[in-house]
This record gives structure tokens, C-alpha cells and sequence, in this order.
């Protein structure tokens, strides 16, 4: 075995080494922007001396209930400020933050808090009856013996106050109140080592228990800096969020917006109405949102929208493949949309596709088409590839061969909390296994089919369903569309089409309008890939805007086979 030697054999020390944090950050902005605007929420201004204070507060008053190191606070809130402060406040008291999805069942709240061990509970008025019902559903699970967690209630002054009252009433702690109780000048800590947990994220658990994500101040760093770095944000850039902070830490924007010394401008609820209102009116320059959120902006009604832009605005678009008729209407409203793809496990977005000049010249269409693909590694993976998952080899750059995606490199997780079986499975060979499957093709950039679930397989042929929607998408009366598999007595499973329709597209007669739906298909792709059933009505979302397959393929099941006639 060679041993590697270097040139020298001077060590580190206090002067030239430190851990990694984006905590720094918040302390950079503070001390060379301290009167610019850090986050707007409402008639609610702070600036970013203001912010670091309010932190470095919350992380005193935890610290003097003694959690610190090895203890987990989780946050049930929507965008708000207080939301923000935790990204910051609860690490520096060398705490783990977990922001819980707002749309949760109270058992599946029950079950992250009981998993996690929550020594604190901080949550916003709006979601307080769900926090209250989980902490119920925990005390019984554990027939008392679970250490009730401190509780403490997010007043909004935007929304009525009632809820507060009822919340103190029940023994929670007003958070104003509670950060009072800290220091503004709390003299915190980095973490000394960067592999030091700094969230906790939850997946969404929709065939067996959630699993915990771990991530470490390091991933955490890099994942914040490689996001302005990829999008070339600048300093001072006005973010809008429309994307939720519970969601992957805001794909580590929390953090992003301090190093860059940004203003956040929150946003309790999206509309594309409060979209169009915040970029008029309060300078937004950039945003992040799942497609299903770009397909609302764009058909908007007229009275909601806000044309033409005073600004060009930069979307970065994840969660789900971009149908590219979606990605050239925003372009055709004055948008410029950065695709990017990734999952809770790789702190967010880390690939993207990133945008060629010589693409400036190609037909609109075309230029939808390859910004649809998910692209190449953020500058923070070190390794990305589409592998054949039953021998790890590549496959080939030929556009053709699925294999599944895999990532290597500082932006992995930690791993699962508490789940050594889930980790082993995850990573296995050397690499953390999607089960997304994609294509590569010959200039590098890969681009997802499906999910390895969501295939489907008709008559022994490979079906994309998502190739089916971006065609089902250039459909006239279509706003959203999912497809799944259906069991086919002929075929074994076999396209069902879940369509909600445009508003301004009358459900007259939903066969005659399902026949046109198919015969437009027949014209348009292979004829085993045409959906042999079109079902209307809204479509179930996660809180991030994720259609919700797994429903539709119970829905679907629970239709029956498709009978061997074809409409």
C-alpha cells in the first residue's frame, strides 16, 4: 500500500482551520449590512442586525432551558419570520432543527416528535389544534412516560389573535415572550466539529413510517454557498418565498440569503395574485417554487396577474420534471427559470441544468424541451451518474437507457436517524440510490422518466409516465395532469390520465372531452402510451405542491381493470 505524503507536515490549528457553518453568515451580514432589510413579512420589517439579535436571543433562551447540544427543537410553521430565526437561532444554541410539513396528520406529527425525541415545539398559531392533538396522540403512545416537550406559540399580528389567547390558555409560551428571556448578545458557538447535525427533515412516508434525514453544518455550508453560486445570485438580492422553509431547510435558501446578505420577503400563503404583488411592489428578483406553482402563476387570470414584469425575475423550479410547455409560458412572461433537481437527502436541489448560450438561438419549443432535463451536479456534488442498479455499471450517454440516479459527495446526508436498515439500502455500493430513473445524454446532462415506482409496464413495454404528461400538458383544456398506472385486463397495467381542466374549460361532456383527450394523444405519441382512461377533478398535492401519485394509484386501483375494448 502507497501511504500518500505531502509536501510538509505543518498541522492545523486554531488560526488556519475551523468547522464549517452557515451560521458565520448571519454574523457577516450583520456587521456589513446592519440597516438593510433582512425579511419582510406584512407590515413586520427587520433588518439584519435586528435578525442576528433576534437569533442569537432564541438561542439564549434555549440554552437556558438546556437545550443545546444533542437536544431537537421542531418549528410547525409556514413562512414566517420566526420560521427563519430557527435556521439560525436553534444551531447556535448547538441544537438540531426540525421544521415539520404544516399539512401533517396529527399522528404523523405525533410519530417525528415521539422519533425525534423534541425537547421543544415551537409552533404558529394557525397550526397550533394540530401540534396540541399530536402532543395528545404521543402522551398516549407512551402511556405518560414521554417527557412533555416545552411548548411554545408563533403569534402572527397578520392574523387574528384569537388563537394566541387559546394557546396560552393551554400553557404554551408566546415566542416574543419567550425571546425575552435571552440575551441579544449571546455569545454563541460554532459547532467544533462540521459533521455536527444541523437539521432534521422528515420524507413524506407514503408507504411506510417517515424517515428522518440528517444533515451536518458542513453539507449545510456548502449547499448555501453553491446555490448563489449556481444562479448567480448577487449580494442583495430580494428573494421571494413561495417555496416552504420546512422543505428541505427552503433547499438551504435560509441560509443562502445571508451569505449573500439578501432580503427575504415571506409569504404566509401563495397565490399568484401575492406573487405578481410582491414583485411590483416590493423588488422581488428571485424565487423558488415547484412546477405545479409555475403552472398556476402562468394561468392566472388576468385580474391576479401584474404584466408585463417591471424586472427580470429568476425562478429556480424543483420537485417534480417541468412540463416544458409550463417552462415556455414563463419565459414568454418575462421569467427566466433555472431548472434544478435533487431531494431531501442531498439538501435540496444539486443537480441543474445549466443554461448554454448557444441555446439562446434554438426555436422556444426546443428551448423548453432540454431546460426540462434535470441537467448536471451542482459545483458542491462531487459525483453524480444514471447507473444500471443491478451491477453499479453507467449506463450509456445515449439518451436512451434508464438507469437509476445516484449521488456521491459532502451534500449527502448523514444518513437516517435511528434506521440502519434504510441506510444500508440507501447506500449501498458507495453511492446514495434516488430511485429516481433517468437518461443521460451525449452532452452529460441527465434527464428523469420516472420514479421507479411510477413506471408503468403495459404488455411488457416501459412506460414514462412522465413523458405522457409533458405531452398531455400541450393539451388546450388541460391545467394539470397526472398519470398512473391502471390495472388493464389485457395489457396488465395500462396509462389513467387524472386531468384537471382550466377554468375557463366547461365540464360539459366529460366522455366527449375524455375521447379528445385521447384522439389528441394518438396524435402525439405511441399508441400503447395513449391513456385508456381520463378521470377529472382537482389533483391531491403535498405542501410543497407535489402531486400526490401514490393516492392516484390507489384511486386507480380501486377503479377496476380497464376492460380489453379499446375507447
Amino acid at each position: 500500500m502507497v501511504v500518500e505524503r505531502d509536501i510538509d507536515d505543518l498541522p492545523k490549528n486554531e488560526a488556519n482551520y475551523t468547522a464549517l457553518t452557515p451560521l458565520w453568515f448571519l454574523d457577516r451580514a450583520a456587521m456589513v449590512y446592519p440597516n438593510r432589510k433582512s425579511l419582510v413579512h406584512g407590515s413586520i420589517e427587520y433588518t439584519w442586525l435586528q435578525t442576528y439579535r433576534r437569533c442569537r436571543q432564541l438561542a439564549s433562551a434555549l440554552t437556558k432551558r438546556s437545550v443545546t447540544f444533542g437536544s431537537t427543537v421542531a418549528v410547525i410553521a409556514p413562512n414566517v419570520p420566526a420560521m427563519y430565526e430557527a435556521h439560525f437561532g436553534i444551531p447556535m444554541a448547538g441544537a438540531v432543527l426540525n421544521a415539520v410539513n404544516v399539512r401533517l396528520n396529527a399522528d404523523t406529527i405525533a410519530f417525528l416528535l415521539g422519533h425525534c425525541s423534541a425537547a421543544v415545539v415551537m409552533v404558529d398559531q394557525e397550526f397550533f389544534p394540530s401540534a396540541e392533538e399530536a402532543l395528545k396522540v404521543l402522551e398516549n403512545k407512551s402511556k405518560g412516560k414521554s417527557n412533555r416537550p416545552l411548548l411554545i406559540v408563533i403569534a402572527d399580528k397578520n392574523c387574528d389573535p384569537a388563537p394566541v389567547q387559546y394557546a396560552l390558555e393551554k400553557g404554551a409560551i408566546e415566542y416574543e415572550q419567550f425571546l425575552e428571556t435571552g440575551d441579544p448578545e449571546f455569545p454563541w458557538n460554532p459547532p467544533q466539529d462540521e459533521w455536527q447535525s444541523i437539521a432534521l427533515g422528515y420524507t413524506s412516508g407514503t408507504t411506510a413510517s417517515p424517515k428522518g434525514v440528517v444533515l451536518h453544518h458542513r453539507g449545510a455550508y456548502l449547499m448555501a454557498m453553491s446555490n448563489a453560486v449556481v444562479w448567480s445570485m448577487k449580494e442583495g438580492a430580494v428573494y421571494l418565498w413561495t417555496l416552504p422553509m420546512f422543505h428541505c431547510n427552503g433547499w438551504c435558501f435560509t441560509w443562502t440569503l445571508a451569505a449573500i446578505c439578501g432580503t427575504n420577503i415571506c409569504l404566509r400563503q401563495v397565490t399568484a395574485k401575492a406573487v405578481y404583488s410582491a414583485i411590483t411592489h416590493l423588488g422581488v428578483t428571485h424565487f423558488s417554487a415547484a412546477p405545479v406553482v409555475l403552472n398556476t402563476i402562468v394561468n392566472a387570470p388576468k385580474e391576479e396577474t401584474i404584466l408585463p414584469l417591471p424586472r427580470l425575475v429568476h425562478v429556480s423550479t424543483a420537485g417534480a420534471s417541468p412540463p416544458p410547455s409550463v417552462l415556455a409560458a414563463m419565459t414568454q412572461r418575462g421569467f427566466r427559470v433555472l431548472h434544478t433537481y435533487g431531494l431531501s437527502e442531498t439538501y435540496g436541489p444539486s443537480t441543474i441544468c445549466t443554461w448554454k448560450p448557444e441555446w439562446d438561438l434554438l426555436p422556444t419549443d426546443v428551448q423548453a424541451r432540454l431546460n426540462a432535463r434535470q441537467g448536471v451536479r451542482y459545483v458542491s456534488l462531487e459525483k453524480l451518474d444514471v447507473i444500471n442498479p443491478k451491477d453499479m455499471t453507467p449506463v450509456p450517454a445515449d439518451g436512451k437507457t434508464m438507469g437509476e440516479i445516484v449521488f456521491k459527495g459532502n451534500v449527502v446526508m448523514k444518513g437516517y436517524l435511528k434506521n440502519p436498515k434504510a441506510n444500508e439500502a440507501a447506500f449501498a455500493g458507495g453511492w446514495y440510490h434516488s430511485g429516481d430513473l433517468a437518461v443521460k445524454h451525449p452532452d452529460g446532462y441527465i434527464e428523469i422518466k420516472d420514479r421507479s415506482k411510477d413506471i408503468i409496464i403495459s404488455g411488457g413495454e416501459n412506460i414514462s409516465s412522465v413523458e405522457v404528461e409533458n405531452i398531455l400538458y400541450q393539451h388546450p383544456a388541460i391545467l394539470e395532469v397526472s398519470v398512473v398506472a391502471r390495472p388493464d385486463e389485457q395489457w396488465g397495467e395500462s396509462p389513467c390520465a387524472f386531468v384537471t381542466l382550466k377554468p375557463n374549460v366547461k365540464e360539459t361532456d366529460q366522455q366527449q372531452l375524455a375521447k379528445d383527450i385521447m384522439n389528441f394523444s394518438r396524435s402525439k405519441m405511441p399508441r400503447y402510451w395513449v391513456p385508456k382512461s381520463v378521470v377529472f377533478g382537482p389533483l391531491p398535492k403535498t405542501a410543497t405542491g407535489k402531486i400526490q401519485k401514490h393516492l392516484l394509484r390507489a384511486k386507480a386501483k380501486e377503479m377496476g381493470p380497464v376492460g380489453k375494448s379499446r375507447l
